[in-house]
């Protein structure tokens, strides 16, 4: 029916299966230092983004209290900054980060780095900045 309520939800509360990409995301953002996001998936149990940040961006160093993140590497390579700790996770390689874990990523290279972030549950008013 036209009008109906349930067309004004967003994707992820309706009843249709529509498939979400870069290209057809719920919604694109910018956040840092010139850096995109797609929202793929957004709700109070988890969020899906994909993110693209240009070489030698950073975001600033966050933590989470009640949120896990997966950070998947599509396209380049990553830093990561861990409490005290860097680490560098490559293309087609993952990382676990748990809550409170102080952290930020960082791309140090030349190209691009794109990603896939899960964060469960959501980060949606969860999260503290350190710097």
């Amino acid at each position: 029916m036209p009008g109906d309520q349930k067309d004004k939800l967003p994707m992820e509360h309706s009843n249709k299966i529509n498939t979400v990409s870069k290209e057809n995301p719920l919604s694109h953002y910018k956040w840092g230092e010139n850096c995109d996001g797609w929202n793929l998936l957004n709700n109070a149990e988890a969020s899906v983004k994909q993110e693209l940040m240009p070489k030698h961006t950073s975001e600033q160093l966050h933590f989470h209290q009640y949120a896990a993140q997966f950070f998947f590497i599509l396209k380049g390579k990553a830093e990561f900054l861990l409490d005290d700790e860097v680490m560098v996770v490559n293309e087609g390689c993952g990382l676990k980060i748990k809550p409170g874990c102080k952290h930020k990523i960082m791309n140090n290279t030349e190209g691009d780095l794109e990603f896939i972030l899960f964060s469960y549950p959501s980060t949606i008013n969860d999260r503290t900045n350190c710097e």
